[in-house]
């Protein structure tokens, strides 16, 4: 099993005839993932010629809308790979179009659109946001909807849920040897849709998940609202990263939800909270994916 993506999601792609859509559709297509179409307004009755899994290739038809193209095809999933000045209106009509997964891999989205179309899929209460400005996620060996290259890792019981696209890569890269159900990357910016929390909820009523990993990073509190649901919700061993633990008080590091205010959003703080939640925490990625080796080879024994 998997969380929020398996073999039988059907994905289009809003954006799907630009460079980075075409690039990573041909990507998601290669990994064995149901891409059903494309999205990009005038261009609707085209279709693009892609590469399927099997080395054949494939024509993706295009659509003018994603309504469109969810009655055509029974869409389920939807990718968004368009400019940030146009992402609200692509979330927006995803939303309308009741797309029950909306994954927007767009950075740079302005904080004030970001809140206006999360808060709008929140109040549809039939769409759920991924990011913005994340990698999406990856159901090893069932679907792939993002940008997270598919062959870092193969299919195992370990779920992944990370604020950071690299560090996501390279935790499935440390942790290969065991696989992953599903691995989510939620995005940096100081607003996004899905939250650990969520994808906490998630692996912990998924069969298939026999522990978790879950990265942070200085900035907010996400991390300590985490750890207190880990403490109430979680029975499931859970291994915890912060990245930031070097970074200087109110310098923005890397997403714009990682800054520093005295005390506030340290990455010790998080650490210290996750750490009183029962969480074994690392100080390095290749610590971290450690700690989860340990408890993965117990649960194995």
């Amino acid at each position: 099993m998997a969380i929020f993506l398996t073999k039988d999601s059907k994905v289009v792609v809003q954006g799907m005839t630009g460079s980075e859509g075409r690039k990573h559709t041909q990507r998601m297509l290669a990994s064995g993932t149901q891409v059903v179409g494309g999205v990009t307004p005038g261009k609707g009755g085209q279709s693009v010629e892609f590469t399927g899994a099997d080395g054949s290739p494939v024509q993706v038809p295009v659509f003018g809308s994603v309504a469109e193209a969810r009655e055509a095809t029974g869409a389920d999933v939807t990718v968004i790979f368009v400019p940030a000045k146009f992402t609200k209106a692509a979330v927006v009509e995803a939303v309308d179009a009741q797309i029950p997964l909306a994954v927007c891999i767009t950075e740079g989205v302005a904080v004030r659109d970001t809140a206006e179309f999360f808060t709008y899929a929140q109040e549809s209460g039939t769409t759920r946001l991924i990011g913005p400005n994340c990698p999406g996620l990856i159901s090893p060996g069932q679907a792939n909807a993002g940008i997270i290259p598919a062959d870092i890792s193969g299919p195992g019981r370990i779920g992944l849920v990370s604020k950071s696209g690299t560090l996501t890569y390279q935790m499935m890269y440390e942790l290969r040897e065991f696989g992953f159900s599903t691995a989510i990357g939620i995005g940096g910016d100081p607003i996004i849709g899905t939250t650990h929390i969520d994808a906490l909820e998630a692996f912990q009523a998924d069969p298939d998940t026999d522990a978790i990993v879950m990265i942070g990073e200085i900035g907010g509190d996400a991390e300590e609202r985490a750890a207190a649901y880990i403490s109430e919700h979680v029975t499931k061993p859970v291994v915890g990263y912060v990245a930031g633990f070097t970074a200087p008080e109110g310098k923005t590091m890397g997403h714009a939800g990682a800054i520093v205010s005295g005390s506030s959003g340290t990455a010790a703080a998080k650490a210290e909270a996750l750490e009183a939640a029962g969480v074994r925490v690392g100080r390095t990625p290749s610590a971290t994916a450690d700690l989860m080796r340990e408890i993965m080879r117990g649960l194995q024994a």
